[in-house]
């Protein structure tokens, strides 16, 4: 089977990821590596850059972890991205990287993870950051 991380260059990202390898480590399954750019936005710092999905993808490989890494290059939604890719890719496990936000920026600002961890047909792993 495999474990779906979504990935964004952040410490949140790179936590996910670790654990993302951990769990594909202890259960001998490969690791999908999902990173996208919202169309809404000229600049989007959770876009990763082609060196990070190198370096992404060189971490992997020395992992020894079989593993893809995925950039989506359009799409408004994270969300709804990654829960198309569990409909499709029926992935033991999604992986993804949180971080504290007070209830006025969930509520003005919506939450990806609350989403996920809401309608993901899969079991979520959410890890912080250390």
């Amino acid at each position: 089977m495999t474990i779906l991380v979504g990935y964004i260059p952040t410490p949140q990202g790179e936590a996910a990821l670790a654990a993302a390898i951990a769990e594909a480590r202890s259960h001998d399954e490969s690791v999908l590596v999902i990173n996208m750019s919202r169309d809404d936005k000229l600049v989007d710092a959770h876009r990763a850059a082609g060196s990070d999905l190198d370096r992404l993808d060189g971490d992997l490989a020395e992992s020894g972890v079989a593993h893809e890494v995925r950039r989506i290059e359009h799409g408004t939604d994270p969300a709804e991205a990654l829960l198309r890719i569990i409909e499709t890719e029926s992935p033991r496990m999604l992986v993804i990287g949180i971080r504290h936000r007070s209830p006025v920026g969930k509520l003005l600002l919506g939450s990806t993870a609350q989403r996920l961890l809401l309608d993901a047909t899969c079991p979520v792993l959410a890890v912080k950051a250390a």
